[in-house]
């Protein structure tokens, strides 16, 4: 009687095989394009309505159209700049351009009041006696030479193309005023000239806005005064 052995055959179960997928960090997704207002360049519409009101008000007042009647500027000055640039405003705020939107804000505001200031003396909204009108014109320039006395300040850290604009926006209200205070039909011809001549500034500023938005080189602007 053979005894037999137990044999213990260990039978091993083989481990399964571990599989290490490598972790792969997912690719950072890029923002999406910005729309609406929040693309695009607000100065593109700003520019051009400014000019627009730029040279329907030089025109007048050289004297293209009589003194009483540069009210016939207003449509122009009103609906095209002083809205536009509120649009432009609105614009520049969306996309986080503070001193973009304040520039802006601040020229409709001018363009917008002083459409307010030759719709209430011409039609008396205002109760303004007729031998105050000249002290109330001149109160409105004064006013605006200081605001954007102010803004031009505040530009000497931009391109010297930016301080220009300021400086001969200050030069036309100076004209504008002493014409108005000492009624002077030759100061203000020449406040009309100024005025074409920050149109002018306008207009280049617009043009190089318009080449870098469509892939080219902007114009040149200048060092700025500040650094």
């Amino acid at each position: 009687m053979s005894a037999e052995a137990p044999g213990a055959s260990a039978t091993s179960t083989p481990l399964p095989t571990q599989r290490r997928d490598e972790a792969v960090a997912p690719a950072a997704e890029a923002p999406p394009a910005p729309t609406g207002f929040a693309a695009g360049d607000p100065l593109l519409l700003g520019l051009p309505v400014f000019v627009a009101g730029s040279v329907a008000l030089a025109t007048g007042l050289i004297g293209y159209v009589s003194a009483a009647s540069l009210g016939g500027t207003l449509p122009i000055i009103m609906m095209a700049t002083g809205i536009g640039l509120l649009i432009a405003t609105a614009w520049a705020l969306a996309r986080g351009q503070s001193p973009v939107a304040a520039t802006l804000g601040i020229f409709s505001g001018f363009w917008l009041s002083f459409a307010a200031l030759e719709l209430g003396l011409g039609h008396n909204w205002y109760g303004v006696a007729t031998a105050d009108q000249t002290h109330t014109v001149a109160l409105f320039l004064i006013t605006w030479l200081v605001v954007i006395g102010l803004l031009g300040l505040a530009t000497l850290r931009l391109p010297v193309a930016f301080t220009v604009l300021f400086l001969v926006v200050e030069l036309a209200l100076a004209l504008l005023l002493a014409g108005t205070i000492r009624n002077s039909a030759d100061l203000t011809k020449a406040s009309g000239y100024a005025v074409y001549g920050f149109a002018a500034v306008g207009a280049y500023l617009f043009v190089g806005a318009s080449y870098a938005a469509t892939g080219g080189r902007g114009l040149p602007l200048g060092r700025a005064v500040m650094r």
